[in-house]
């Protein structure tokens, strides 16, 4: 009589494996990967985290640089031209904007005051008349430039005509410029000498003693 056929008994699902059994080896391979999954997400996690510090550490340390009393060279920029009425700009820096574009590196040599803006901003509104007087009070001497970031240039360009924006506006598409000025939000305003440098700089709206008083600065009259 034949011995009767015996086989080994089968492991319950998800049980692991006894000493001597035969794994398949593409079972092995998928639990070394499930192993390492969490490993590869906690290494995801901090290289995001290092791409994001390095990337916005040199834009960052613009506000805080000038804020210690440094001049730090200020980022450049070409963007092109959103609103291009220049009427409180010099002559001859009005031919920077013939192609469309303006390079900050076409207005050096005379002082610029540099102001973020969005349409959809409501500090913007408010600040908007004072930069306004302010660009007209000190036409051929001081260069005003807008900057509109995270807007739709439709509203941009609706923004500039009804307060009537004495002065060019550029448009900041990938939002480089917003990130290489350090900027938290809208609006901001930067003050450049001649030489490029920045010599103030205003987080938030700014107020007409505010502006004044950079502009002091900037053009060598007043304190730090």
């Amino acid at each position: 009589m034949d011995e009767p056929l015996t086989t080994a008994p089968r492991a319950a699902p998800g049980a692991e494996p006894e000493a001597g059994d035969v794994v398949p080896a593409r079972a092995t391979s998928w639990r070394s990967a499930l192993r390492l999954l969490p490993l590869a997400v906690v290494a995801a996690l901090f290289g995001l985290i290092g791409w994001a510090t390095l990337k916005g550490a040199s834009g960052s340390s613009l506000p805080a640089r000038v804020a210690a009393g440094e001049r730090p060279p200020a980022p450049a920029f070409s963007l092109e031209v959103l609103w291009p009425r220049a009427a409180t700009w010099p002559a001859d820096a009005r031919r920077a904007l013939g192609d469309g574009r303006v390079d900050r590196r076409e207005l050096r040599g005379r002082p610029l005051v540099v102001n973020f803006w969005a349409s959809w901003c409501l500090p913007c509104r408010e600040e908007a008349p004072i930069l306004n007087a302010a660009a007209r009070a000190h036409t051929g001497d001081v260069v005003f430039v807008g900057i509109d970031v995270q807007d739709l240039p439709e509203d941009a360009v609706a923004f500039s005509r009804e307060f009537q924006t004495p002065y060019a506006s550029v448009r900041d598409r990938s939002n480089a410029t917003y990130e290489a000025y350090g900027l938290t939000g809208v609006p901001e305003t930067y003050y450049l000498d001649a030489q490029g440098r920045v010599v103030a700089h205003t987080p938030g709206p700014v107020s007409r003693t505010s502006l004044e008083a950079a502009i002091a600065v900037l053009q060598g009259g007043g304190a730090r």
